[in-house]
């Protein structure tokens, strides 16, 4: 398979930083995680171990509807697990796929059981865009040279 819209790709672009949160944290803390470093999502990891993903969207159907304090409640109580995953050489068509069937926002990427990366809905709409506005451009030169 080739790279060319392959998640690798997207890594490589955007970087492979993720932010984690133990199980153990309350949900206090990963709201102020994420809204810190402006992100909807972290992963919840134990000794390296990626044991799910906390999102916004956990936190407000799972906890603040069901009137539960964030700051006692603990981020395992709340977690998206099991863990919906790709690989670097997922393309981005199969990602997008994976995250409408399971209905997710963010997709961890593990190589060899290894974390290597996180990436969004919207790093995906983001490629796909300047993927469409690439081949757009190409087309027109194509045109013109004609």
């Amino acid at each position: 398979m080739s790279n060319f819209g392959a998640v690798s790709t997207i890594l490589n672009q955007k970087g492979r930083q993720v932010y984690s949160i133990s199980p153990d944290a309350t949900v206090f803390e990963a709201i102020q995680l994420m809204a810190d470093k402006n992100i909807g999502a972290l992963l919840v990891t134990s000794e390296e171990k990626l044991l799910g993903v906390i999102s916004e969207r956990d936190y407000t159907r799972k906890d603040a509807l069901k009137g539960r304090s964030s700051r006692e409640t603990k981020v395992r109580e709340i977690i998206s697990s099991p863990v919906v995953s790709a690989t670097p050489d997922h393309s981005v068509e199969e990602c997008m796929r994976l995250m409408t069937t399971n209905r997710v926002r963010h997709l961890p990427v593990l190589c060899e059981g290894t974390l290597v990366g996180i990436v969004s809905i919207g790093d995906l709409v983001n490629w796909t865009i300047s993927a469409q506005d690439a081949t757009i451009e190409q087309l027109k030169s194509y045109i013109v040279g004609l």
